[in-house]
């Protein structure tokens, strides 16, 4: 079932059209401070899709970049935007923003923690272990290990880095959208996929700033459909019947009173929720047609895309393929 989000009141939309604005320039900020430690990933037409859907669909393929996927952006402006200091920068991760946090790390020489559950995959680990940043253990699931890390921050006068829920962060991640015109002389839909929501908060303020026209599509997986629902109901709630999902990169609930939530009323035009064996199909879809390795929250927009392929026919479409750090037994399993 599809959902189109529920808007601001015309007075609170002005608030945040300002806040937009802010954070467009903050995108700008953020591409003069990250330039030369980020990739510019490509951005391929993608000839399989462009014909299913008989439009023009294009793949930003940040799977390509360091680390992996689009965190390293994120987490690297946060980083540089404090710039020296003697206090240690925490944050708790067992997946992409650990190790983008980890090698931002290292780049601007900060000292840094990431704290870890008990069990996180050893291959995560190992990963984030190659970076000049200490590794703590507490808990054996994410959020009483972030809260826990949360807590050391405050106990410790330390910098807490938000996977998401931080200006910086939000607007690193928009550096995106600023490639992806510089790419395209024009784009009708962006599709994004959506978890805690910076990735298409910073990707959505900028376009809707330099492309209004261009309409921002929001992508989840129905077994973690947390942002679709809040849209839907205009505030943040969790989802009881929340499972498991081949999409974990983006599965979760939204931190309360996060400042993505607001942002994403204004700028998420509409939503799409995808099934689990259309996630799969995109994985497959993408190493039999581009020999790209995704993971299962890139494969939502892939998901989403064909589930409403009416909808972009004649259009030029770009996907934000966000990460390819899959667990290799689950790549295997469905190849």
């Amino acid at each position: 079932m599809d959902f189109r989000p529920t808007k601001l009141s015309s007075s609170a939309e002005h608030i945040i059209e300002m806040t937009i604005a802010e954070i467009s320039k903050a995108v700008e900020e953020a591409h003069n401070r990250i330039v030369h430690d980020v990739l510019k990933t490509p951005l391929i037409k993608s000839f399989a899709l462009s014909d299913l859907v008989k439009g023009e669909v294009y793949l930003k393929l940040e799977n390509e970049q360091y680390t992996g996927s689009f965190k390293a952006r994120g987490s690297l402006n946060k980083l540089a935007a404090i710039g020296e200091t003697d206090k240690e920068v925490v944050t708790a991760s067992t997946g992409n923003h650990g190790l983008g946090f980890a090698r931002a790390v290292g780049l601007t020489g900060l000292k840094g923690t990431v704290f870890l559950p008990h069990s996180a995959a050893r291959t995560k680990v190992k990963k984030i272990g190659r970076h000049p940043v200490r590794i703590a253990r507490y808990g054996d699931d994410p959020l009483s290990t972030e809260l826990h890390a949360k807590q050391y921050a405050k106990d410790h006068d330390a910098i807490w880095v938000s996977p998401y829920n931080d200006y910086e962060v939000i607007a690193g991640q928009g550096t995106i959208g600023k490639e992806i015109l510089s790419q395209l002389d024009h784009v009708d839909d962006i599709l994004v996929t959506m978890g805690g929501g910076g990735l298409i908060s910073g990707i959505g303020a900028y376009i809707k700033t330099k492309s209004p026209q261009t309409s921002i599509i929001g992508c989840e997986p129905e077994h973690s459909p947390e942002m679709t629902l809040s849209l839907r109901a205009g505030k943040i709630v969790d989802d009881p019947k929340a499972k498991d999902t081949l999409s974990d990169g983006s599965a979760g609930g939204i931190e309360p009173g996060a400042i993505t939530f607001p942002i994403c009323q204004q700028v998420v035009d509409h939503c799409v929720l995808v099934d689990e064996s259309s996630i799969a199909a995109g994985i497959k879809m993408m190493v039999e047609e581009h020999g790209k390795i995704i993971e299962g929250s890139a494969a939502v927009t892939i998901a989403s895309l064909l589930k409403e392929k009416e909808r972009y026919q004649g259009r030029t479409v770009v996907l934000v393929i966000c990460g390819g750090n899959i667990d290799i037994n689950i790549l295997k399993q469905l190849l």
